[in-house]
């Protein structure tokens, strides 16, 4: 497989990168992205030693795709971004929060609707989207709410 993105350190960034991996003030994800670096270089200080990608990883105890990703944000944006775990880029919509809980419990402790004589989880779901309580909700979502607030449906 063809080498994607090739990692040529200068001194600076070389002295830069083994002070973080020496200092006991840095942290775990951190180290792991500057001995990577420092493992992937190929440029003349690196003392002629030229390191496969699956050997790093086997040696950091990461991905194949971990250290071409580490090596990707070095060569496009930087050793900053390189070192710096990769931000979310999924944001979470909705959250549940104890207003959610409490009009959970109480519809799960109304009448069950006509033709029923106890509510499911699947029901509940299904009534809190109906009602325009929130727009989606998964079955989980409801079981792990009532399981929370200790609401039995029997």
């Amino acid at each position: 497989m063809a080498i994607r993105y090739r990692i040529t350190l200068t001194e600076t960034e070389r002295q830069s990168l083994t002070t973080l991996t020496r200092s006991s003030k840095t942290n775990a994800p951190k180290f792991v992205h500057a001995r990577a670096l420092l493992l992937c270089d190929v440029g003349p200080q690196s003392e002629g030693q030229s390191r496969k990608v699956a050997e790093v990883a086997d040696a950091l105890g990461v991905s194949t795709r971990t250290i071409e990703h580490i090596k990707e944000r070095f060569v496009e944006q930087g050793m900053e971004a390189a070192l710096e775990r990769k931000p979310l880029s999924k944001q979470r919509d909705i959250t549940f929060d104890g207003a959610f809980d409490a009009r959970l419990t109480a519809l799960a402790c109304s009448k069950p609707p006509a033709g029923r004589t106890r509510w499911t989880v699947r029901l509940l779901a299904d009534q809190l989207v109906e009602l325009k309580i929130i727009p989606t909700v998964s079955l989980m979502t409801v079981q792990r709410s009532l399981k929370k607030t200790r609401c039995v449906l029997t």
